[in-house]
């Protein structure tokens, strides 16, 4: 059961954006969900036209059949002072150090020790339970960090290990590690229908894959629709300018003669992006890789494009039977 949702992509195919309709479909029918972002970038907050996230945990919509999603912007100084206080008790003394600098000196100097934080953070919130043993959250979406970075990002033990061989440090990068790296995890890819970052998708599968991470789907995000059926495709590739001349005429549209040049090279713009996208499809196809697909929302996406795209994921099966299978798998 994949509880605990990663969300990353290659820059510019709306990862922010597919992991908060992911927090939406899954809170659907009275669930609970935590949508996380580590990046400091603020993104949920302005896709839900909310104030800034602080560090702490704050309901941010309302699913359909009465679903919560809480958010959280996870802060990797505050993590460490979290995790001084959890581990060394150093309460008033760690809020000193960060006063001196050595709270910011410490997650810019040791990256590896700052996505212990970041991702030791959402683990804990996958984790934790009320008083009556039920998870808190019935999912945790992280809005990860992008491709290119995610593998290291989530394989925290090979990043801590010339750090920190034994002690808490060590301790923590287990337990996350047990978590990342169990059926509890999928870590989702967004993609566009374009050749890099269907390529940097296929990378980042087998950088996850090697690392033996949990990868979950392929969401290809921002589909446009095809406008043009079979026969119209193969004119306008064709560039059959007489043919369309004629039969604007016999439709009584005045004027065909010069409409037939623009009509034709949008046409044809068309009939090229459709082709491109068919071999980017094949592509993603032999990935072997269950997938999801989210339309393109002309205008931008605000709350009730976020409130569209989860109905799509849910026509898709996100949700379903989640109680007893997951998602993701």
């Amino acid at each position: 059961m994949s509880r605990f949702q990663v969300v990353s992509g290659k820059g510019g195919t709306g990862k922010t954006t597919v992991a908060a309709a992911l927090a939406l479909a899954l809170a659907t029918e009275g669930r609970r969900t935590l949508l996380v972002e580590v990046e400091g970038r603020q993104g949920i907050a302005q896709l839900f036209e909310a104030d800034s996230l602080p560090y702490e945990e704050r309901k941010i919509a309302v699913a359909p059949g009465g679903g919560e999603v809480y958010a959280l912007a996870i802060d990797a100084e505050r993590a460490l002072l979290d995790y001084l206080q959890m581990f060394y008790k150093l309460g008033s003394a760690g809020r000193a150090l960060k006063k001196l600098g050595a709270i910011d000196f410490a997650t810019t100097i040791a990256p590896g020790v700052r996505d212990v934080l970041l991702t030791g953070k959402a683990c804990e919130a996958v984790r934790r339970k009320d008083k009556q043993n039920r998870f808190i959250y019935d999912y945790v979406i992280m809005d990860a960090p992008p491709t290119g970075r995610i593998t290291r990002f989530l394989n925290v033990n090979d990043e801590v290990a010339g750090l920190a061989r034994i002690g808490p440090i060590h301790n923590q990068a287990q337990a996350v590690m047990r978590v990342l790296k169990s059926p509890e995890t999928a870590v989702h890819l967004v993609t566009l229908l374009e050749e890099m970052p269907v390529q940097e998708t296929a990378d980042g599968i087998e950088e996850l894959q090697a690392a033996e991470l949990p990868v979950g789907r392929v969401i290809v995000n921002m589909v446009r629709p095809h406008l043009l059926d079979e026969d119209a495709l193969r004119t306008a590739a064709g560039g059959r300018r007489k043919e369309i001349a004629k039969t604007l005429t016999r439709a009584g549209v005045t004027g065909s003669a010069g409409l037939v040049r623009p009509l034709v090279e949008q046409a044809a713009e068309h009939a090229q992006r459709v082709e491109l996208e068919r071999e980017q499809r094949a592509v993603l196809t032999g990935l072997g890789l269950p997938s999801y697909e989210l339309p393109l929302i002309g205008e931008g996406v605000d709350p009730a494009g976020l409130y569209e795209l989860a109905v799509e994921l849910r026509k898709q099966g996100v949700g379903e039977g989640a109680a007893e299978q997951g998602v993701g798998s």
